[in-house]
Parts: C-alpha cells; structure tokens; sequence
C-alpha cells in the first residue's frame, strides 16, 4: 500500500508525460508481480465494485473522531471530495496509528475484498481498525477503493510506455495485450512482459485507432485524392475477432458484447480463422439507420426477446480489417486493407466510400448527413497504418453542426467532486404555449467564471428549494448544442435530446425570446 500511494503521489503532483511515465516504469521495475497486477487494473481505469457509501464513511469518521456531523459537512463544502475530506479528518487525529507494511494485494483480497460479505456493524468494525493503520495519500487511498472511485491521473497510452520499458517491447505489443478481459493476478503481469506473447488470449482485440475531431478548414488537409471519406456511424463501435473457430465481439469500452448480437456472431462464424474486423453495430432497417436509442434496446437488457430482436435488428457496418489468417496487418496502407476487407468479409456490410474530386464536393455530401440519419463524415489518410489510441493527423472526423435552441434555466443542483460546493448542474426549458416545459439537462460549456457567476444568481433568485434542487426565477437564456432529437414517451416533453450542452450564456436575449417545444419538434423532420 506505501508503494502504492507514494506512486499515486508522484503521478498526481506532476502534468510532464515523462515524468509520469518515468515513475511508471520504476514502480513496475521493481514491484511484487501481486502488487504489480492490482495497480495495472487501477492505472488503468478499472475500478472494483462499490463495497459502501462515503456518506457511511462520514458517519464512521464521525464516530471514530467525535466530531458532529455538521462540521464533517462543513469540511466536505470546502473540500470537494467526501473520501478526501474523512481521510484529512482521520490523519489529523492525534491518537497513535500502528504503521502497516501488509502488501496491496494482501490490502485487497483479505481485508478490502472481504467486506463484501460482513454485516453492516462488522464492516464499520472492520474499516475503523484499518484506519488506524493508516494514514496520508495511503488513508485517502483506502477511503477511494472502499468505495469504488479511485482514479489516477494516467492514460493507458502512458502506461502501455512504461510497460513496454520495462519489458523492452514495442509499445503496440504491451498496448494489444493490455485489451479485453483480464484479472489481477502475477500471472498477467509476467504475461504482459514476456518475450513471447504467443500464449496470449485468443480472444483479445486490438488497441482501437480513435479520429480526431476536425476544427480547422478542411482544406488544410492537402489533395483530397489522398483521403478516403465515408459516413460517421453514430452506434456503438466494435471488434469482431474470428479465432480458434470461436467468434468475440468487443465493444470500445473492452466490453464481450458477443451475448448482446447474436446475429452479428452468427455471421462472424463464417470468417476466415484468424480474421479480426473494425467496424460499428448499429440499428439498421430498411437500408437506413435507426436511431441510437433503439440501440440502447438491446445494450440494456439480460435477455433478448423475440420482439427486442424484431423490433431493434442490427447491423455490424466494418471499415477495417486488422488481421488476416492470423496475421496482424495494421502496419498496412489504409488503402490495401480497405482492398482486402472488401473480400475477406463480404457477409458484412462495408462502410460506404464517399467519392469526390474536391472538398467543395464533399462538403455538399456532408450536408446529406442528418437525413441520412448519421453524424457527418469520417476522414482518412490512404496510406496510414492502423494505430493504437487517438493520434492526430491520420484520422478525423468531419461532425455535421449540431442543432441549437435557446431555452431558459429553471432548475440547479450542485455538482460533485470539487464542483460540490457550486450549482453546476442545470435544467432548461422551452415555450410550450405560455408554459415553460422541460426539456434538457446539461451542466459542460461554461467557463470556471460563469459558473461562479451563475452560482451567485441561483442563490440570489432561488423561488423554491427540492432537497439539493433549486427552482430559479426563468429569467436566464441559453444556447444549447446537442447532437441528435428524437421521440420520448419518458420525459414530459415529449422529445429527447442527446448530448445536450451549453454553448453559450446568452445574456442579449429575454426569455420571452426563447425557443419553442414547436420549433424543436420540426427537428424531428430533419431526421426522418
């Protein structure tokens, strides 16, 4: 655990890649093989389940200190983060504290995985024993794993660096090993810094290539002869992976969704073994996509009914292709991939090219997309190898304008973490007759500024309070981006909008002057 948080330490106290992965490195040079796996699954965003609240924490804390609840309440406004706030309570504490030198993996498995399984006065028992043997970044540590929201400020890219140091390999071959399922064990880390990674799982994707978004002219990418343009698909991006006669379906999110798409499988069955494909599910019927939450249909249930299936059939739409007859093809020009996708998968669908001459041309294509039902156009350099992560200049996406309405604030709530102590958190509404109706929520948009700007007029034109929530004076107009609408019988507009977001605070506008619930239903013609 001290390794561990000083670690934590040194890649929380500094914003130099370098120096993060420098202390990667000499963590995992030296590190038990049982401790090395549990900070791998941590560095890499994997968390455990929630063993309790922070608001029990508090209450413990309570107990443990003395101190009455409305100053640990106190303290948590001017902290931000409730963990951190019981840790620094905790250590400030004068009674002596037995050092621990009991190793992470031991941490975890004979006491924090344990709690799992004791009753509610055994778990208190249990934690305030503990923390008593700890105390600083170990005891803030503790506090985040108990309750499943440790993160650390790393990306996998970093780490997939520092491993590939460590075991003198090219960052690719860690980077692919690293992919799908896998468990904390000292097994994985020897697995992982071996030589030879031909004992490697047969199931595991590659590293997924992510585009960039394109923010500049489009000009400035040179000949358009060397692009190749086709749709953005807006479902859910995935690895089919053909090996061993069995097929795997990885979403990006390294989740096996195979159980989800059965038809995709069934399809997959007739590859070529060692065959793995890029591409995006989507709902598809009738030549055309459906809309994403159709999708979300069969994401969000354990079973598939034949009614789900009827009613949100799927597509697997493929773009890439990876591997063939076992053999890792990324390094390949786009170019000659695209060639041998075409003939190695012809049970799938390939993602249409979109030809043009000229980015003239292909701009009057990318207007197509919205009644297309897709969210623009994906760019691709033709002779650009297929890489791990989002590495800008090969990839880009080329998004259609998303939509835009002013609507007008009626509700807040606090945010979280360091935002806790500020209404970050917002309800907007539009005109429906001489009614306001509610129709999105968004808290992402506003600078550091405005926000506590805006904070200072909620509590000055606070109408009515709802637990954490505040009913303001609808007086305030926005201007909200959002990418798609479609029909809701959820919310009481009627509508729902996906990725809702603040684009600007439009204090030159009253909110008589505010959109229209009939505005934002002529939306809905846009996209049929």
């Amino acid at each position: 655990m001290r390794a561990f948080a000083e670690l934590y330490e040194r890649l929380d106290r500094t914003t130099s890649t370098n120096a993060k992965v420098e202390a990667m490195v000499e963590y995992f040079s030296v590190a038990e093989p049982a401790d090395a796996a549990w900070v791998l699954f941590f560095l890499t965003g994997r968390r455990l389940t929630r063993l309790m609240s922070v608001r029990q924490l508090a209450g413990w804390v309570g107990e443990a200190t003395g101190l009455p609840g409305w100053l640990i309440e106190e303290s948590y406004a001017r902290v931000g983060d409730l963990a951190e706030t019981v840790s620094l309570l905790l250590d400030d504490q004068s009674r002596e504290r037995r050092a621990s030198d009991l190793p992470l993996h031991r941490w975890l498995t004979e006491r924090i995985l344990t709690l799992g399984g004791m009753t509610r006065e055994a778990q208190r028992e249990a934690v305030s024993s503990w923390w008593s043997e700890l105390s600083g970044r170990e005891l803030f540590i503790f506090n985040k794993l108990l309750t499943g929201a440790l993160r650390v400020g790393v990306s996998q890219t970093l780490v997939t660096r520092a491993l590939a140091k460590v075991a003198d390999l090219p960052p690719a071959a860690i980077a692919h090993r690293l992919m799908g399922a896998w468990d904390p064990t000292p097994d994985l880390v020897a697995r992982l810094l071996r030589a030879d990674g031909s004992d490697i799982d047969a199931s595991r994707p590659y590293p997924f290539y992510l585009a960039s978004p394109l923010e500049t002219a489009v000009g400035v990418l040179g000949d358009p002869a060397e692009w190749q343009a086709e749709w953005k698909w807006d479902g859910i991006r995935a690895q089919l992976v053909k090996r061993g006669g069995v097929v795997y379906l990885w979403s990006r999110g390294e989740e096996l969704v195979s159980d989800r798409f059965p038809e995709v499988v069934s399809r997959g069955l007739a590859l070529g073994d060692g065959t793995v494909l890029d591409g995006e599910i989507l709902a598809f019927r009738d030549g055309r996509p459906l809309p994403f939450a159709v999708l979300q249909q069969r994401i969000g249930r354990n079973k598939l009914t034949p009614s789900v299936l009827a009613h949100a059939p799927v597509v697997f739409m493929v773009y890439d292709v990876l591997e063939l007859n076992g053999a890792d093809i990324r390094e390949q020009p786009l170019s000659d991939r695209r060639a041998r996708l075409e003939a190695a998968s012809p049970m799938f669908p390939a993602s249409e090219l979109i030809g043009a001459s000229t980015w003239s041309e292909l701009a009057i294509r990318r207007e197509e997309a919205r009644t297309l039902g897709v969210e623009g156009l994906m760019l691709k350099r033709k002779s650009s190898p297929y890489r791990a992560g989002r590495k800008r200049g090969d990839w880009w996406k080329w998004k259609i304008d998303p939509y835009s309405i002013d609507a007008v604030l009626t509700y807040a709530q606090p945010g979280s973490g360091k935002r806790s102590g500020l209404y970050t958190d917002y309800t907007f509404a539009v005109w429906q007759g001489e009614a306001l109706t509610t129709v999105a929520k968004a808290y992402s948009g506003l600078t550091d500024a405005e926000i506590a700007e805006l904070d200072r007029w909620i509590r000055a034109h606070t109408t009515e309070k709802f637990g954490p929530v505040r009913a303001v004076e609808p007086v305030q107009v926005f201007e909200l981006h959002f990418e798609a609408i479609q029909p809701s019988g959820r919310h009481k507009a009627g509508l729902a909008l996906r990725f809702p977001r603040i684009a600007r605070w439009r204090t030159d506008k009253v909110a008589a002057e505010a959109d229209t619930l009939d505005r934002l239903r002529a939306f809905l013609g846009e996209v049929r």
